[in-house]
């Protein structure tokens, strides 16, 4: 079977390290079915949907393969060509080209709708964490990264947003709806009064839609029905859903964790400002909040100061907007009196993001303790980790590294790209242990060193520690500290300037596009 692998021309991930088999099972709620914590977008959407990556049991019968691709692959295809800078009528041409079209047949190393593992944690249930789809990605453009630490005994949530910030999306019938597709909406990087307008447009639906999700996933642990117009049977009595009642470790406060990737890392940092800072009565008369929940809703309950936070190529740029900017001088809710610091904040760079000085310089003032001064600080907290791999491209932290490794190490420099997904993934784990989150332990093999568990500080048996040391123990993987300048300085020199375009860095399809105009 190894020998007939190699023999195929599609692209291919690599196996997951962590120790459990993984299911996954698309999800598509009516929003009617959902109470919505604050006020419906314009325009307004008919469903949410998401993929579920879980820890599961192998089935005695190979399952139905999970392709990469969503269906109708044809119209993805020709969506991702046109995001990559082609008209409509040249996308309808290269999307049948042999070389584009064996793209459909790459498989995501899952099992469909396979039965959910019962949980072997103290509390008898499967953490969560809910990651948010940046630029161009969908809810299966991060599934290396999100199946690994789902391998490791998380539930991890990916939205399928509908902002027009995916390549394309499609809203399925409901029974009050008529289908229709999503478009990617094309808006320029460059930071003006109407470019801001769009992103607060986008944030607006993205925030909506999590909130939705968020209700959706205390149903499902409920056990409430919930009509899945994806389910492969019995949509109506929640179908594949039904198995995830009583496993989810969603209803305490603080419980869930957020992540993201560049616009869904900023959609993170808006979500739990939002959220946190609802009942704030220092807002000024200019602040136009795009989420508003109130007080008492479900959602107001679950972020907390312990809330997780992981931020990976945080793209700061859409947190500016006028009409917002007063959130964006506040602290995350980490920094609450009562809450526990940087200790549960990890933000993961590319070496690209990390040469772009000035989104540097933002992100430093995100998670720092008073992102209003113009010198990052954290005085009386613990810090939060702040990391970057060398040698790696935005698009590093998605799959497109892994499925085209010779188009990213050829076009930005960007070499190994499954060895950046591996350490994305041991410090998210790593937190989450910190943090109190049972997870599996991290393997020999992905922590490098067959001596890894000896000696670990603390007797912390078993944690991968040495991913989080700031003392360069893991190769290639270099701390950032928030209150230095020396890096924001490196950022800036000659030597760095031809990698560091912020247009390469945001979006990498659009830079013919961005830079010419």
């Amino acid at each position: 079977m190894s020998f007939l692998s190699h023999l195929n021309p599609a692209p291919s991930f690599p196996s997951y390290t962590g120790p459990y088999a993984v299911g996954t099972t698309d999800v598509e709620i009516p929003a009617a079915e959902l109470p919505s914590p604050s006020s419906t977008p314009v325009p307004a959407l008919s469903t949410v949907s998401f993929r579920i990556f879980y820890p599961c049991e192998v089935p005695p019968k190979p399952a139905k393969p999970v392709y990469w691709l969503p269906d109708p692959q044809h119209d993805y295809l020709g969506a991702y060509v046109r995001f990559l800078g082609a008209s409509r009528r040249l996308s309808a041409f290269l999307r049948n080209i042999p070389f584009l079209r064996i793209l459909s047949y790459t498989t995501i190393p899952v099992l469909r709708n396979a039965s959910l593992l019962q949980p072997p944690t103290k509390t008898t249930r499967w953490p969560v964490m809910v990651f948010s789809h940046g630029l161009g990605g969908t809810k299966n453009a991060y599934s290396h990264l999100l199946g690994s630490i789902s391998s490791h005994g998380v539930v991890v949530i990916a939205p399928d947003h509908r902002d027009g910030s995916a390549p394309l999306s499609l809203v399925r019938a409901t029974p009050g709806s008529t289908p229709r597709p999503v478009e990617y909406r094309s808006i320029s990087h460059k930071q003006t009064s109407e470019v801001e307008e769009a992103r607060d447009g986008q944030l607006q639906i993205r925030l909506w839609e999590l909130g939705l999700i968020h209700e959706a996933l205390l149903k499902i642990d409920r056990g409430e029905p919930l009509m899945n117009t994806l389910a492969e049977k019995s949509p109506e009595t929640m179908g594949d859903l039904a198995m995830f009642s009583s496993t989810l470790d969603v209803q305490a406060p603080g419980s869930i964790s957020w992540s993201g990737h560049s616009f869904g890392a900023a959609t993170v940092v808006q979500l739990v400002k939002s959220v946190f800072y609802t009942s704030s009565k220092d807002a000024p008369s200019s602040y136009q909040p795009l989420f508003e929940p109130s007080t008492s809703s479900q959602i107001a309950h679950q972020i907390t100061p312990s809330s997780s936070v992981m931020l990976l190529d945080l793209w700061t740029m859409p947190l500016l907007s006028k009409s917002t900017r007063w959130l964006n001088t506040l602290p995350l809710p980490c920094y609450a009196p009562d809450g526990p610091g940087g200790r549960n904040v990890i933000a993961v760079l590319s070496e690209a993001f990390f040469k772009w000085g000035s989104n540097l310089n933002q992100l430093k003032r995100t998670v720092s303790e008073d992102p209003s001064l113009d010198k990052p600080v954290v005085e009386n907290h613990p810090a939060p980790y702040v990391f970057y791999p060398v040698t790696s491209a935005h698009l590093s932290q998605s799959d497109f590294g892994i499925l085209f490794p010779w188009l990213t190490r050829k076009a930005f420099k960007a070499e190994d790209p499954a060895r950046t997904l591996r350490l994305n993934t041991r410090a998210i784990l790593e937190v989450m242990r910190r943090n109190g989150v049972e997870v599996a332990d991290t393997s020999a093999i992905d922590m490098e060193d067959a001596s890894a568990h000896d000696g670990v500080p603390g007797g912390q048996i078993g944690q991968d520690w040495k991913i989080l040391q700031k003392d360069g123990s893991v190769a290639g993987w270099v701390a950032l500290d928030l209150g230095s300048r020396k890096h924001t300085e490196e950022a800036a020199n000659d030597e760095t300037a031809e990698t560091a375009n912020p247009m390469e860095a945001v979006v990498q399809g659009e830079v013919s596009k961005t830079t010419s105009s």
